[in-house]
């Protein structure tokens, strides 16, 4: 008994230093920017989508933990102009893909941190997209107060179906491919 509370003792000091060493630091989203890239066998198509909120936490300058929430209602597309893209746009929004009238945002919680060295770091943390959440582990470079990253995300794990080879056959060249990339520029 004696050594199971020597144990919690020592558990909730490591804790409460983690916490006084720790800093946190919001995301400056106005300047902040989440690229997307879908891709298909015949092209692909990219555009933008809003960083809703999000801060990353450091203990001794190391990178320990953050979360984001991405406003799914913001997604636009760049690579089209026009009927097409305001169509990509429509289409992106509606039950085929994110659904953004029921599911407003998309959110990552950051759930371990490994250092690969003194700027770049293995993360891996929660993904919630249209109410489904999945790990996902990326690599992170983390300097002069921006934090970059490019993610990939397979669509699949999120009951993103639409035009998939995984899930309906014969579509010839029509098909997309499962996973998209997200390409993360953070200010802080």
């Amino acid at each position: 008994m004696k050594n199971i509370f020597k144990t919690l003792v020592f558990a909730l000091v490591a804790l409460v230093t983690l916490n006084i060493n720790a800093q946190t630091k919001e995301i400056k989203t106005s300047k902040s920017s989440l690229q997307w890239v879908g891709h298909k066998v015949t092209g692909k198509h990219e555009g933008n989508i809003d960083l809703k909120s999000g801060n990353l936490i450091f203990d001794n300058s190391k990178l320990v933990g953050g979360k984001f929430r991405i406003n799914m209602e913001s997604i636009t597309c760049t690579d089209m102009q026009g009927e097409y893209g305001d169509k990509l746009v429509a289409h992106l929004k509606d039950g085929d893909f994110f659904a953004t009238n029921t599911f407003k945002n998309a959110d990552f919680v950051i759930t371990e941190v490994k250092v690969i060295d003194a700027k770049n770091y293995q993360v891996t943390g929660d993904l919630t997209i249209k109410g489904i959440t999945k790990p996902n582990t990326f690599k992170m470079t983390v300097s002069n107060n921006s934090a970059m990253a490019n993610i990939k995300v397979d669509r699949t794990k999120y009951g993103i179906k639409y035009k998939s080879k995984s899930f309906f056959d014969n579509l010839g060249d029509k098909f997309i491919y499962d996973e998209f990339d997200v390409n993360v520029n953070l200010k802080f």
